[in-house]
């Protein structure tokens, strides 16, 4: 009799309106109800759900009421077509998918780490960092872990915190763009993005003494498309210069026509500094004598708040980190 008065006082307690992290220790929450919740989820039929699960119906219904009176909530709406999760139901299904992922992630970790670190990483990037940083950062794991799978996505950062946020990258290199975005992630700024003025190797004003803005202004330009960041950023250093922009201009962001129309034109590119370093060391293009004040705005790692990494991931995260004190 006392185990029952015990069972009595734990259920009780979650009725109380103060936060208890271990409630499901105390209320003896089975993974059985976990799959029975993500069963009923999928089928939104008792009876269904207890064949995917093979179990009674019964028993099904048993564990489905423990767990509502653990709660002490309704977590499905029984019509004679089906169940329908309440309010309190999607919470504990979204929760009970997650904590089986992890649980999931967690074996899948194990295994890795018995047989040398392994899996798969996906990893976004924009395109500065993918010239310089996170290539040092895998050319420094792949000694470590040859085994390891690295999917690189490089993309805007508007792009790459949409798959971040939909769990389609484990974390990111790039920029928050929109405040209102960033629910839910952690940023670790690295580095501002300073841009410079580029052209075909040989260009007449490579030799220029003294190069000033005012010489680039009725050069031909090819540019990011107007509305773009940069675009925005190159427009407003002319105009604060007392200048027009250059109205010879054309707009893409493709690296394999930029460089193509570079070689063939007299044209100017902006680009970041560090993407203009790397091209330049293979001779592609030239980067003009003149400073320019321009630059896009800082970047950094981004992860998600509570998300828990696969070995191999952290790993990386961590190479990157390192690559990063050593470049920035």
């Amino acid at each position: 009799m006392a185990r029952d008065n015990d069972d009595d006082d734990d259920r009780g307690a979650l009725t109380d309106a103060s936060p208890n992290p271990n409630w499901f220790l105390r209320a003896r929450l089975k993974t059985r109800q976990l799959l029975l919740l993500i069963a009923l989820d999928d089928e939104r039929n008792i009876h269904r759900a207890a064949e995917v699960l093979c179990m009674t119906q019964p028993a099904a219904s048993k564990q489905l009421k423990d767990l509502e009176d653990m709660l002490d909530v309704k977590l499905f709406e029984r019509h004679p077509r089906g169940m329908e999760p309440t309010l309190y139901g999607e919470t504990m299904i979204r929760h009970a998918r997650m904590a089986l992922t992890s649980l999931s992630a967690a074996h899948d970790d194990i295994v890795a780490l018995k047989h040398g670190l392994s899996g798969q990483v996906e990893v976004g990037v924009i395109m500065t960092p993918a010239m310089g940083l996170l290539p040092r950062a895998i050319s420094r794991i792949k000694l470590q872990a040859p085994k390891l799978r690295i999917g690189v996505h490089m993309e805007s950062s508007k792009v790459l915190l949409d798959m971040l946020q939909r769990g389609k990258l484990d974390f990111m290199i790039g920029r928050i763009v929109e405040e209102e975005g960033a629910t839910g992630l952690h940023y670790e700024e690295l580095t501002v993005e300073p841009a410079c003025a580029v052209a075909r190797v040989g260009h007449p004003l490579l030799k220029a003494d003294n190069l000033k803005l005012a010489d680039l202004a009725d050069q031909p330009w090819i540019l990011p498309p107007p509305g773009s960041v940069l675009r925005h950023r190159w427009e407003v250093m002319f105009r604060r210069a007392a200048l027009e922009p250059p109205g010879n201009a054309v707009d893409t962001t493709a690296l394999l026509l930029i460089t193509a129309l570079l070689q063939q034109t007299d044209s100017l590119h902006v680009m970041p500094v560090e993407v203009a370093r790397y091209y330049a060391s293979l001779n592609v293009l030239a980067i003009l004598p003149i400073e320019l004040p321009c630059h896009m705005d800082a970047f950094g790692i981004i992860t998600r708040e509570g998300h828990l990494m696969s070995p191999g991931a952290r790993q990386l995260l961590h190479e990157v980190r390192l690559a990063a004190r050593d470049l920035y």
